[in-house]
């Protein structure tokens, strides 16, 4: 094949969605079998990527200034995991290389995934509707229920989560969101899926898709979560850590709700008129 006819091949298979969106994938140096597989998935899809090397927790010493450990004891009740912080760098180096270009939207993309046929579709619908989301979740652990507030394909929806949400496999933001990653969330406070589940408290919008396209279980064996028993600290946990849930879930549901009933209440207001447009026809 020539040259003409390589670039040719190359420019059918991208998809025109990759197009618009900046996308990093965060892989371990030594997780080689994770990355084949993940770059196998997304060519078949057709997207672009960029590898992000993740911060390795083997490598992690404490303490460092990325990493309140104060905070972190308050607030979650348990000893640092290395493996924990190293995933909550990744994150946010992605949100800084973002930053450091002129994209508009960023996908984030975690090496233990696996994608429904429609996500690129799904990817195309949800920058239709950018208007509506600061920060989009793909992607889910939870079973929660999600309130449907506006359609993206016929059988998708623009969604919004009134509980707390675990998972951060895979995401869209703006450069909105990126900012308040890179910035707001350091130093380390939470495990990121929670910090990053607490937008709301920087006036930021969040949504899921609903059903998620992305499942967050291709891998079970989540090198966080081994031996994640040998950091929880039982009834030595300190005092301070019901109250600060019980705190961010009740904003959390106030303040979402609210969203909620106002984006319900417009999609009313718009059916009428609808409507009567066409009625005059």
């Amino acid at each position: 094949m020539n040259m003409r006819a390589a670039t040719a091949a190359i420019a059918t298979a991208v998809h025109p969605v990759s197009l618009r969106i900046n996308t990093y994938l965060i892989n371990l140096d030594r997780a080689e079998l994770r990355r084949f597989r993940m770059e196998r998935l997304l060519s078949e899809i057709g997207i672009g990527f960029e590898r992000v090397a993740a911060v390795d927790g083997i490598g992690i010493s404490l303490p460092r200034r990325d990493f309140d450990g104060q905070s972190y004891l308050r607030r979650h009740g348990r000893k640092p995991n290395p493996f924990e912080i190293g995933c909550y760098l990744s994150h946010v180096e992605c949100a800084r290389r973002f930053l450091a270009g002129n994209g508009e939207f960023a996908l984030i993309l975690e090496d233990d995934l696996d994608f429904d046929d429609d996500f690129a579709e799904v990817l195309a619908a949800a920058l239709d509707h950018c208007e509506s989301w600061d920060i989009l979740r793909l992607s889910t652990v939870n079973s929660g229920r999600k309130h449907r507030v506006e359609p993206l394909t016929a059988s998708r929806s623009l969604a919004i989560a009134l509980t707390r949400e675990k998972g951060s496999g895979a995401y869209l933001i703006n450069r909105k969101a990126a900012g308040w990653i890179a910035d707001g969330l350091v130093p380390m406070r939470l495990p990121y899926d929670l910090a990053l589940d607490l937008e709301f408290d920087e006036g930021l919008r969040a949504c899921f898709v609903d059903p998620v396209p992305v499942s967050q279980r291709a891998d079970r064996h989540s090198q966080i979560q081994a031996g994640l028993s040998t950091y929880r600290l039982g009834r030595r946990r300190p005092w301070s850590v019901l109250p600060y849930r019980a705190a961010a879930e009740v904003r959390r549901f106030a303040v979402r709700f609210v969203r909620l009933a106002a984006l319900r209440m417009r999609g009313w207001n718009e059916e009428p008129a609808a409507a009567g447009r066409l009625s005059k026809r």
